[in-house]
């Protein structure tokens, strides 16, 4: 396959929606389109899905030949590797360095979950009780961990080779049948690794691609009665919709990974070179596109004025352009309609007497581009610029004077999906590791990551985690059996 025939491809997929245009967000030239496939499509899918659940055509496949075609999907994923790359850059304006790591990444997620094939396992014991009776009986009981059936996996369009392989691998590793629906800004690379998983081995039925909107076609995934489960990533909005669909319909389980504004701490004894870089490049990677970056930094008063210096000289000297742009360290944004959201906060912000140290403005040629922005003099308590996730380049810097006032600064958002602590003193680090109410944190390290390691958000930043043994264990139910002995 080349990028050319994906592009072909997805334009002659059939549908009975609306046609979405696909548009190089480097340069607003359209490159495809596609049509909504319509909700009729997506009953299709979950009835195949349904079917090869029922069947155990997955689900029933010894877990060591499950392990083997998960790894043989990684070392595919690898074989395509600048393919995948390539179509990262194209449809998500991903600089192509990036793009490669990425795709890396994602080829590991098959790998580590091929692993755990052969590590679901319950507990079993030889229990004396009564129970309920009262009348005491040697029973043995033990937990079988199951799969849902059906589960519906939506992501959005800020890695979507990333994300795809972050939800379909322990869902497959599970015995999972899926209904899997990418952004609708970013579908392409879907094309691919499905047809992937398919060269792999894993059953017809397994996997079904359904490509369109939120309020169509992912809404009709939330709200089928056939689906037991849905894992979510993306925007706190979405993610109450999703609740509510879950209520109204068979209160199917779900898990989501939703928005973050997460805080940096610097500490006047952190080593502020190394801070001031990866707090810098912690809030403008991806053109701030990404849920955990350290978008609100907070740094000690003695050293606040040098920090703002220096991620405003970050700000100004990071290269941006689209993947034609030799060097180019930061990409565009996804779409036109984010780019007028970043706007809007940012003149809000300045109506609200917020002052931009640097940034705040497009830059003058053709792409959704945006300065990096630092903004200082923010008010807390009334900012959207502090307050709200803007899924932008854009970061308020204020300072504190004591461990305190840093940790009532970090905790008050809504959010609580990562955060990061620069100090010389491990002692106040770990101490402090403790009291920021996020589901990371890093200290004197940032934007860590490994397939291990589960993630997961507290308060609105989401429901349960990905990664590690616990992003497995969100695709598996839990049975107990008794045996009378």
């Amino acid at each position: 396959m080349t990028v050319q025939s994906v592009l072909d491809e997805i334009r002659d997929l059939p549908g009975t929606g609306e046609v979405i245009p696909i548009v190089d967000p480097a340069t607003e030239e359209q490159i495809t389109e596609f049509t909504d496939v319509g909700p009729e499509a997506v009953d299709n899918a979950v009835a195949q899905a349904k079917k090869a659940a029922d069947s155990g055509v997955w689900s029933g496949v010894p877990d060591y030949d499950r392990a083997k075609i998960l790894w043989r999907v990684a070392d595919l994923i690898d074989e395509n590797a600048d393919l995948l790359a390539d179509l990262e850059s194209v449809n998500a304006g991903i600089p192509p360095s990036q793009a490669k790591v990425i795709t890396a990444v994602g080829s590991e997620w098959f790998r580590y979950y091929a692993g755990w094939c052969t590590k679901i396992d319950g507990i079993a014991r030889d229990v004396n009780t009564g129970g309920l009776t009262g009348v005491e009986s040697h029973m043995h009981a033990y937990t079988l961990r199951e799969p849902y059936g059906v589960v519906g996996l939506i992501f959005p369009w800020n890695g979507p080779v990333f994300n795809f392989c972050a939800k379909l691998a322990p869902a497959l590793a599970a015995g999972c049948s899926t209904v899997v629906k990418p952004a609708e800004e970013t579908p392409l690379s879907a094309l691919v690794l499905t047809r992937i998983l398919a060269e792999a081995g894993v059953p017809d039925g397994v996997v079904n691609l359904v490509n369109g909107y939120g309020h169509t076609v992912g809404a009709q995934i939330t709200a089928h009665p056939d689906v037991e489960k849905v894992a979510f990533t993306g925007s706190t909005e979405v993610g109450r919709e999703i609740m509510h669909a879950s209520a109204s319909s068979n209160l199917n389980k779900v898990t989501l990974e939703l928005g973050g504004k997460s805080p940096v701490l610097i500490f006047d004894d952190a080593d502020l070179d190394t801070a001031i870089a990866m707090a810098g490049f912690g809030c403008f990677l991806h053109s701030g596109q990404v849920c955990m970056l350290g978008s609100r930094i907070f740094a000690q008063r003695g050293v606040y004025e040098r920090v703002v210096e220096g991620i405003a000289t970050m700000a100004n000297n990071l290269l941006l352009g689209g993947p034609q742009d030799e060097g180019a360290m930061i990409g565009p944004l996804i779409s036109e309609k984010q780019l007028n959201r970043v706007m809007g906060y940012l003149d809000q912000g300045r109506s609200d007497g917020v002052e931009l140290v640097t940034g705040g403005h497009r830059l003058d040629r053709k792409g959704y581009f945006v300065h990096p922005t630092v903004a200082t003099k923010v008010d807390p308590s009334t900012s959207r610029l502090f307050q709200e996730e803007i899924f932008g380049p854009v970061v308020t810097v204020l300072p504190f004077d004591d461990e305190d006032e840093a940790i009532a600064l970090a905790n008050d958002t809504d959010y609580g999906l990562a955060g990061t602590i620069w100090t010389s003193n491990l002692a106040r680090a770990h101490r402090l590791a403790k009291r920021v109410k996020a589901g990371t944190v890093g200290l004197n390290c940032q934007l860590q990551f490994d397939h291990s390691m589960p993630f997961g958000g507290y308060k609105q930043s989401g429901w349960g985690y990905e990664a590690g043994k616990a992003g497995v264990d969100t695709y598996l139910q839990s049975k107990t059996v008794w045996a009378q002995m």
